[in-house]
């Protein structure tokens, strides 16, 4: 019985009763309608990217999404359209976008993944996210058994959220439409760490391929590239959302971004560290990476259930110092903080 460490990128997670890889749309929409007809638990997979299954696996069928293909227009005033299949690896996608002449995803560079899961988490990085350039997507409403396609302002996107992640498992995404620009430079630099490894000022644009290898180069000094060696999930926790007046009672050292609708978000990774978690910190087989506070990694045969716990001890000190409750990133199956 094959297990889900295989297909998962912390390499954990227990058996699964039953994995189907489905190459073809048609194929992914009779296997979920098959299971649900059946009324079997059922998990979509994409790259294995975002999520911690239990120790005890998953008792019903998991459906590995590995559909390929895409179509698009280019027009050099209008921009692209590309129609992207749900399977297609992110990264990859990204650099053909670029190789293709198109702009605005290169600060999105190098996040793992399907192309599938980005609108899910609406995807971002170093100030941007992937709901800015989204024209639609094209779903399989379980509950209906009907194809819905849904427009950028139906998906209703907020940060790392959206319709999808909050109707569960209800729309099984079969592709994404993206409109993107015409352009060698890249959207506006909106985020200081990125702007500094570019050597410009907040709001200035730059070579688009440049972005992508500054975006490569900082997500590989903390340790959140693919291929690496290290078992990951990224980023284990979001960064919270909090009132203006809970923002106030921080230090005045504490990173803090004010929304458009009046909340404030603060820096999951500062709140770590000030609260005295820090990089190499280990529970078991399980370690805060050394390379970025933010991400949990196996580091030496971790079990599913010591990640777990070790989140629980940096949510736990973040809760104590700063009454502030860190939400996780990370889709947990068969567990729970």
């Amino acid at each position: 019985m094959a297990t889900l460490a295989d297909f998962t990128t912390l390499r954990v997670g227990g058996p699964a009763t039953k994995i189907i890889h489905a190459h073809t749309e048609a194929g992914l929409i009779a296997a979920v309608t098959e299971a649900d007809a059946a009324k079997t638990p059922l998990l979509i997979l994409g790259g294995g990217s975002n999520i911690l299954v239990s120790d005890s696996g998953f008792n019903g069928t998991v459906i590995k999404v590995e559909t390929t293909g895409n179509s698009y227009e280019i027009d050099a005033c209008s921009g692209g359209m590309l129609q992207v299949a749900a399977g297609v690896d992110w990264d990859e996608f990204v650099l053909f976008t670029m190789e293709k002449g198109l702009a605005n995803l290169e600060s999105l560079s190098g996040i793992p993944g399907t192309v599938g899961a980005s609108p899910i988490q609406n995807i971002g990085a170093y100030g941007h996210d992937v709901s800015e350039v989204i024209a639609r997507v094209r779903t399989y409403d379980r509950e209906a058994q009907a194809i819905r396609t849904f427009t950028a302002e139906e998906c209703t996107f907020t940060y790392r959220s959206s319709l999808f992640k909050e109707s569960g498992d209800r729309y099984l995404i079969l592709d994404v439409t993206f409109h993107l620009r015409s352009g060698e430079q890249s959207l506006p630099i909106a985020y200081p760490e990125l702007a500094r490894e570019l050597g410009v000022r907040i709001g200035d644009r730059a070579p688009i391929t440049e972005v992508r290898d500054a975006v490569l180069a900082l997500r590989s000094k903390k340790g959140m590239l693919l291929g690496m060696g290290i078992n990951s999930a990224g980023s284990f926790f979001t960064n919270p959302l909090v009132s203006q007046s809970v923002a106030a009672t921080l230090p005045v050292d504490a990173p803090a971004w004010p929304q458009e609708d009046g909340l404030v978000k603060l820096s999951a990774a500062w709140l770590l560290e000030a609260s005295g978690i820090q990089k190499g910190q280990r529970h078991g087989g399980a370690a805060i990476s050394s390379h970025h506070v933010l991400a949990l990694t196996n580091e030496a045969s971790a079990t599913s259930q010591e990640i777990c716990e070790l989140a629980q001890i940096a949510r736990d000190a973040v809760k104590k110092r700063f009454g502030i409750t860190l939400e996780p990133e990370v889709r947990l199956i068969g567990l729970s903080l």
